[in-house]
C-alpha cells in the first residue's frame, strides 16, 4: 500500500467536498416551487438528499461544508433566494453536519451499513425540519412579511410544512441507499480514502 502525505489526503478530501458541494448545487435546480397562501414560495425538491449524503460521506465538517457551501452558492445565484444565503449556509450545512456526527461518532464501527446512515438521516432530517420551521416563523413571518402575530407566523410555517417534511421523508428515503451503494463502490475500486 502507498503510503499518503497528510497534504494528499487533504487534497483528495478538498476536491470530493467541492465535488459534493457541485451536486448539492446541481440538485437544488430539481425543484418544483409552490405559492403558499401567505405569500412565498416553498418548494419540492432533491437537494436534501444530497445535503445528507454529503454528511454520510464525508463526514460532519466536511460534509457540513460541502451541504453549505452549495445550498448557499445556489441561493445567491437565484433573486428570489439571494438574501437567504447565509442563513442557507447553515441550515443545510448543518444537515450535512448532523447526518456525519450521528454516523462516524454514534455509528463508528457500522458506517456502511443501511440502518445506521438511515438513523443518521433522519436525525438530520428532523434537526433541519426544525431550524427550518424557526427560521421561516422568525425571519421569513416576523421579518421578511412582517406579520402581525405569532398566530399568522405559525400559519406561514404550517403552510410550508407539507413541502418541508415531504423533502425530509424524500431525503430519509434516497440518501441511506445512495451512501450505502457509494460506500461499497469505493471500498470495491480500493478508494475507500476518499470517504471519512
Amino acid at each position: 500500500m502507498i503510503h499518503e502525505s497528510k497534504e494528499t489526503k487533504l487534497l483528495v478530501k478538498l476536491c470530493v467536498a467541492a465535488m459534493m458541494a457541485a451536486l448539492v448545487f446541481a440538485g437544488n435546480y430539481i425543484r418544483v416551487k409552490i405559492p403558499v397562501s401567505l405569500g412565498g414560495t416553498t418548494a419540492f425538491t432533491l437537494a436534501n438528499i444530497l445535503c445528507a449524503l454529503s454528511g454520510l460521506l464525508l463526514g460532519p465538517w466536511w460534509g457540513a461544508l460541502a451541504a453549505g457551501m452549495g445550498s448557499a452558492i445556489y441561493d445567491m445565484l437565484d433573486p428570489e433566494y439571494i438574501v437567504e444565503a447565509p442563513i442557507t449556509f447553515v441550515t443545510k450545512g448543518m444537515y450535512g453536519l448532523v447526518a456525519g456526527l450521528v454516523l462516524y461518532y454514534v455509528f463508528r464501527n457500522a458506517r456502511e451499513k443501511y440502518g445506521p446512515q438511515l438513523t443518521a438521516t433522519i436525525c438530520a432530517a428532523v434537526c433541519y425540519m426544525v431550524v427550518y420551521s424557526v427560521k421561516v416563523f422568525f425571519y421569513n413571518g416576523m421579518l421578511i412579511q412582517g406579520l402581525p402575530g405569532a398566530d399568522q407566523c405559525w400559519l406561514l410555517v404550517l403552510s410550508k410544512l407539507p413541502a418541508t417534511v415531504f423533502n425530509g421523508v424524500v431525503a430519509m428515503v434516497g440518501a441511506p441507499i445512495l451512501g450505502v451503494a457509494i460506500r461499497k463502490a469505493l471500498r470495491g475500486a480500493h478508494m475507500g480514502r476518499l470517504m471519512a
